[in-house]
């Protein structure tokens, strides 16, 4: 159960930093306004707070970790929101930084 605890707030992560993002840059670059910048801004600081749930308490494992879900997720987002559509290489890399992210977040670790 830890493992899809923390898989949902890696999600939930993703969703609140990627879509802050995309916020700001719609608010910024496609003349949106203050409101979308502002929602924005605030969509990423709860990302930080989303962060600090994972069982894990090594900061620096967990967003190393999260690097690879945001490299997946940026791709996702971008084909959902924005219509990019991810070559075989994009694909190819993500499911890489996944892989990594597993790796670092949950595999067996001796006294930990």
């Amino acid at each position: 159960m830890p493992i899809l605890r923390s898989a949902a707030l890696f999600v939930l992560a993703a969703v609140l930093e990627i879509g802050g993002a995309w916020l700001v840059w719609q608010g910024v670059r496609e003349h949106r306004g203050w409101l979308w910048i502002t929602g924005g801004i605030l969509t990423l600081g709860a990302y930080g707070f989303v962060a600090t749930f994972q069982p894990d308490a090594h900061f620096g494992r967990v967003l190393a970790a999260y690097g690879g879900v945001f490299v997946a997720g940026s791709l996702l987002w971008g084909a959902l929101a924005d219509g990019y559509r991810p070559d075989r290489w994009d694909v190819t890399g993500a499911l890489i930084c996944l892989a990594g992210m597993a790796v670092i977040m949950w595999a067996p670790r001796s006294g930990s």
